[in-house]
């Protein structure tokens, strides 16, 4: 730039800026949902048909009106295995062998004698 050229002024706000606000907000619930079903697909999550369809999208924004995480967390907890409350209880049971309480060995009709 030259000393001689006049400095531009700052423009007004483009008259798109409320307009683009307004998609914004439209379409931030269809974006939510679109990426909680991608979320749920990277948990390995099988949701309900039309499951997405009747949340409400807003419900899953944060406050800087983007796709919350901890929001989708919550929206698939109910979807999620859940681990049991008692260890596998490997060896219990009719499976198991020896032990003070094991069951007699059974012998077949054909082999005792009669």
């Amino acid at each position: 730039m030259s000393d001689t050229e006049p400095i531009p002024k700052a423009m007004p706000a483009a008259p798109s800026d409320p307009v683009r606000a307004q998609v914004e907000r439209e379409y931030s619930g269809k974006l939510a949902r679109a990426e909680l079903k991608g979320y749920a697909a990277q948990a390995g999550i099988n949701l309900p048909d039309g499951f997405t369809e009747y949340l409400d999208g807003s419900k899953l924004l944060g406050e800087d009106g983007k796709p919350s995480a901890e929001a989708m967390d919550k929206a698939l907890a109910p979807f999620k295995p859940k681990n049991p409350a008692f260890p596998h209880l490997a060896g219990s049971g009719p499976n198991r062998s020896g032990g003070p309480l094991s069951e007699p060995r059974r012998v077949s009709l054909d082999v005792r004698k009669r």
